[in-house]
């Protein structure tokens, strides 16, 4: 029991870490951005996207690496892709009380969620059968098809943001020097790899102790605290009145989760890391493509009215909320 409590502990410190050194990462990183004179979306999709997931991309390393949990790695992953889209919501929420957060979002955004519901859908046939791409040596051939998409469509992302070039609002940057910002941004790039390199072994532990077994663990409480920076910084955005970041960073951050998963693949050396995972995945996977083809609509439609929440924005919670329930249950059947 003591155990228990010392894992529980390590596991909010960590989690407590990633909030806080993550938010100041991507500060420097949205600062490092408009000294290079980035568009706010594709700053978005690029620059903060992998900014926010680096906790996603060292808890994967680590859960393959060291606590030999391709589940977890997968778990996460996944679990983080449903998160990114639920921040959508909780934005919404903190933004104008009369008017839909979708509602203002430049069009260039349905590209990138259109790839990322590519990107889940040659993920989720991987998972319904296995070895359906082939493999190279230990690793999947489904992979290649990940890194590859993902290298499209920031091919796609780049040429579309040259030509619709967004006159957003910018920050400051008179009080810094581009080596003070590098500097900072490195710093505080190693306290969140340190601490995301240690979730996934605490996360083993607590998803042991508690039964919920490593594919609902993952993608509930290990997805949500590395998910942390995404929510942090898009809050941020928002309140600052940079939408096209804000959104940028989440649809930006579920491909580069792809591409995360395409590297935790190459790491894991006992075989393809979707043949060695619980098919259970399937569920985040697909509410994941149910609830950003309902952001898809928000932004397309734009509503012009909303109560707290918009309906694309309350319907992505409602579905994010059936989805973990689903998940729940196929782990535990006999409850």
């Amino acid at each position: 029991m003591d155990n228990l409590y010392l894992n529980i502990i390590a596991f909010i410190t960590c989690t407590l870490i990633i909030l806080i050194s993550g938010t100041k990462f991507a500060k420097y990183g949205d600062i490092l951005a408009e000294m290079l004179g980035w568009g706010k979306m594709f700053m978005g999709i690029i620059l903060m996207a992998s900014v926010t997931s680096i906790p996603e991309l060292m808890s994967g390393m680590s859960s393959v690496l060291i606590v030999d949990a391709p589940n977890l790695a997968v778990g996460d992953l996944v679990g983080s892709c449903a998160f990114n889209i639920l921040i959508i919501s909780i934005m919404d929420f903190f933004y104008n009380p009369k008017k839909p957060l979708t509602s203002v979002a430049q069009p260039g955004h349905v590209i990138v969620a259109a790839l990322s519901i590519v990107m889940l859908s040659f993920v989720a046939l991987a998972i319904i059968m296995p070895g359906v791409y082939g493999r190279i040596g230990w690793i999947g051939g489904s992979s290649l098809v990940f890194l590859t998409l993902y290298f499209i469509s920031i091919r796609v992302l780049y040429k579309y943001e040259k030509k619709h070039r967004s006159h957003s609002q910018h920050i400051s940057t008179e009080n810094y020097t581009k080596k003070e910002v590098i500097q900072k941004y490195i710093k505080n790039a190693l306290i969140v790899m340190l601490a995301a390199m240690a979730l996934p072994y605490f996360g083993e532990h607590l998803a042991a102790a508690s039964n919920l077994g490593q594919s609902f663990f993952g993608t509930l409480f290990l997805a949500g605290s590395t998910s942390l920076p995404e929510i942090v910084v898009s809050v941020a955005a928002i309140r600052m009145g940079t939408i096209d970041l804000a959104i940028g960073n989440i649809f930006g951050s579920n491909i580069f989760n792809i591409g995360i998963l395409a590297l935790d693949d190459i790491l894991y050396f006992k075989g393809p890391i979707l043949m060695d995972t619980s098919p259970n995945h399937i569920v985040p996977i697909l509410g994941t493509i149910i609830i950003t083809a309902i952001g898809i609509t928000g932004i397309v439609f734009k509503s012009e009215r909303k109560w707290k929440l918009a309906i694309d924005t309350v319907l992505i919670l409602l579905v994010f909320i059936l989805m973990m329930v689903v998940l729940y249950y196929r782990v535990n059947p006999s409850k």
